[in-house]
């Protein structure tokens, strides 16, 4: 099992950046596949981002492509979201994920740990 907190949330003006973090606690954290989802209100949870066990392969929703980055740090186990050229449709609670299964799947069912989300907001 593992537990996630998520950090770095904000008021950012758009055009601006932000980077969020995942802090996972238990030993195992290098075996998950980990990804970041956002929830918008009114709307459905989306896949931003999604980081093999490794950080050798990545992926994104095609509404950040270009513009986050993904990545990970084992020794520290914490995941990383690097967000640029924010834009208000940015805005949402961000959401770290924990997957046990190697493949990274855009739906939100298929993640078995979440953590609280951050709130990130984008003025324009």
């Amino acid at each position: 099992q593992v537990q996630l907190v998520e950090s770095g949330g904000g008021l950012v003006q758009a055009g601006g950046s932000l980077k969020l973090s995942c802090a996972a606690s238990g030993r195992t954290f290098s075996s998950y596949t980990m990804g970041w989802f956002r929830q918008a209100p009114g709307k459905e949870r989306e896949f931003v981002a999604g980081i093999s066990w490794n950080g050798v392969s990545t992926a994104y929703g095609n509404s950040v492509k270009g513009r986050f980055s993904i990545s990970r740090d084992n020794a520290k186990n914490t995941l990383y979201l690097q967000m640029n050229s924010l834009k208000p449709e940015d805005t949402a609670v961000y959401y770290c994920a924990a997957r046990r299964n190697i493949a990274v799947v855009l739906s939100p069912r298929a993640w078995d740990y979440w953590g609280q989300g951050t709130q990130v907001t984008v003025s324009s």
